[in-house]
């Protein structure tokens, strides 16, 4: 496994150990940060490093600072530069995983109404799956006691440091029960989504997804999802309101994310689903995702960014 020697800070790549955040940074103190998650692939045979949907993300976090009223100039190019310059300067070789805040350093002593300045922190590390199953099998899930947030209190459409710890509320009280995650409904009772994940179910073989609306990260992922299911397994998604009766009933379930990737689940509230293992048309569709973000499949050649040159050693 490589090791992260550089992270990037304010404009340089520094040594990790001097990536350091001021304690009095209204980032620190009250969450005014917004960030994304993104993730790189190793292709083996073409000895590459492929950064996916690098331009969706940028632009993601473009919504995510004028939403927040940050005060800032970036442009997706100066959002997406520093990143492949980072990944360069560590020479992974490796599934890798990347965390891109900009966040408020405020001036000096951390007032929650600060917009700026603001400063930018770059970390990646290498990372393979985030969750730990055996082959063929998946995750075990509980319906969450904690309610999704909404858009009239807080947008979970955008990715802002404070919105996460709804999920990890959901999650700690999911692991505190003896479940490998958490599913969401929002305050209506619909589903939601998981902690820092999307859901998809399979019902009589097609797949389905709660809308944005139901209170949903605005997701990258998501969205590669529902284009794959039409482009390489000529299945439409049926995106609409799901009712928590639908996940007992349904005959697969996976969640998506640049950090879960496509991650079957299994069980939920301890009722299994199907015959209890990951169900042949989430495995089709993890198959093509994984496909896809290694560049292996030139119909989405668009899609990923690559890190090396033909010349780089």
């Amino acid at each position: 496994m490589g090791i992260t020697k550089y992270c990037y800070l304010d404009g340089k790549i520094v040594p990790v150990e001097q990536g350091r955040l001021s304690l009095f940074s209204s980032g620190f103190k009250y969450g005014a940060a917004v960030f994304e998650g993104i993730r790189a692939y190793w292709n083996k045979d073409q000895k590459n490093l492929y950064v996916f949907r690098l331009k969706e993300h940028s632009e993601r976090l473009l919504r995510s600072l004028k939403l927040m009223r940050f005060d800032h100039s970036h442009t997706v190019e100066s959002l997406s530069r520093p990143v492949i310059d980072l990944l360069k300067a560590n020479r992974f070789r490796e599934d890798t995983h990347i965390l891109q805040h900009i966040y408020v350093e405020g001036p000096g002593v951390g007032f929650m109404g600060d917009t700026g300045p603001t400063k930018m922190c770059v970390a990646a590390f290498p990372k393979g799956r985030y969750s730990d199953y055996e082959e063929g099998g998946g995750i075990a899930c509980c319906v969450s006691s904690w309610a999704r947030i909404s858009d009239h209190c807080m947008p979970p459409r955008i990715k802002c440091t404070a919105n996460y710890q709804n999920s990890r509320l959901a999650l700690l009280e999911a692991k505190t029960n003896g479940y490998d995650s958490a599913i969401l409904l929002n305050s209506h009772g619909k589903v939601a989504e998981g902690p820092a994940a999307c859901l998809f179910i399979i019902r009589d073989g097609i797949p389905t997804t709660p809308p944005v609306s139901a209170g949903l990260l605005e997701s990258i992922t998501r969205d590669t999802i529902i284009r794959l299911f039409g482009e390489t397994l000529q299945l439409n998604v049926d995106v609409r309101e799901t009712d928590r009766t639908e996940l007992y009933v349904a005959a697969e379930a996976f969640f998506c994310g640049s950090g879960e990737e496509v991650t079957p689940i299994c069980t939920i509230d301890r009722q299994p689903l199907g015959n209890g293992r990951m169900g042949p048309i989430t495995e089709a569709i993890r198959e093509s995702y994984f496909g896809v973000v290694r560049g292996e499949d030139p119909r989405f050649s668009s899609w990923i960014t690559p890190v090396y040159d033909l010349k780089d050693p």
